[in-house]
């Protein structure tokens, strides 16, 4: 179990960045400049809407310590390769999706630490471990933004390489994810037991309610069709591999997942249960 805690878990969520990394160009960067409203609004919605709902049904569901904790985890986790598939599968504007899921899983180095730091103390209280933020964010650059530097020089150098292994890592990187998802249940599984009544509500009600939102707030800003679906993806869908590979760090914990990593698990299966059928509707809009 220490294998998978401190070996398979990171190099899995970096290969999964690596994937995100290697599909993407210098154009999906200047995208963001020239569609700098789009931008501002999703990544706005992604930082301080996400985080400030997920506080709201920590209380509407009456979680407390590592749960709500981990909840607040998962706010603050950027989103993945994921919500990029799926607002493909949305027929949704894919160009903006992979500049939002890129531009902000870069950006998370900065803002998951210190806001996680906050969160563990804030919800444990005396339990909290003593949480170093720079070590965090450390951890943060070697297997979330290195991994995702790597693949673009990986595209930038060998485009024809890359082109060609990137389906391949697309799929590696479901796989891995969701490995990672059923290895933190299991190692958590009376925790998960005991939680699932409140915890399962709670994470479908804001996974549900950030994708209305996203498509609320993107109509209201005049957007296209395109846009408000995959806004309404990319607000609502969130990374939760970074949630589950980040709470051994952040608890010390090396012979399993810890509880704080939990939620981050559960969101991974009851996401599919929310997004699936929201994603068929819109594409069929």
């Amino acid at each position: 179990m220490d294998i998978l805690i401190n070996v398979v878990l990171p190099l899995s969520l970096a290969i999964i960045m690596l994937s995100l990394g290697i599909g993407l160009t210098g154009a999906d960067f200047k995208r963001v400049a020239e569609r700098g409203r789009a931008f501002a609004i999703g990544a706005a919605c992604q930082v301080l809407l996400v985080p400030i709902v997920a506080y709201a049904m920590i209380l509407a569901f009456g979680l407390t310590g590592e749960m709500a904790a981990g909840v607040m985890l998962l706010s603050f986790c950027p989103g993945g390769v994921t919500s990029n598939v799926v607002s493909r599968l949305a027929r949704g504007d894919v160009a903006l999706s992979v500049s939002l899921t890129a531009v902000v899983s870069l950006l998370s180095i900065l803002t998951v630490p210190p806001l996680v730091g906050w969160a563990v103390v804030h919800f444990m209280g005396d339990a909290a471990p003593e949480i170093s933020v720079t070590s965090l964010a450390i951890a943060m650059f070697l297997i979330t933004t290195l991994p995702v530097a790597l693949g673009m020089a990986i595209r930038r150098f060998a485009p024809a390489f890359a082109l060609r292994i990137e389906p391949k890592l697309v799929i590696l990187a479901s796989i891995l994810f969701v490995v990672i998802v059923i290895a933190a249940v299991a190692t958590n599984w009376q925790l998960f037991v005991d939680n699932l009544a409140s915890l399962g509500p709670a994470l479908i009600s804001l996974n549900l309610i950030m994708m209305v939102a996203g498509l609320a707030i993107a109509a209201a800003a005049g957007m296209s069709w395109r846009e408000r679906k995959t806004m309404s993806i990319e607000v609502g869908i969130q990374n939760g591999t970074v949630g589950i590979t980040l709470a051994p760090l952040i608890v010390g914990a090396s012979a399993t997942v810890p509880a704080i990593g939990l939620p981050s698990a559960v969101y991974g299966v009851t996401m599919y249960l929310v997004a699936l059928p929201f994603v068929l509707w819109l594409r069929s809009k």
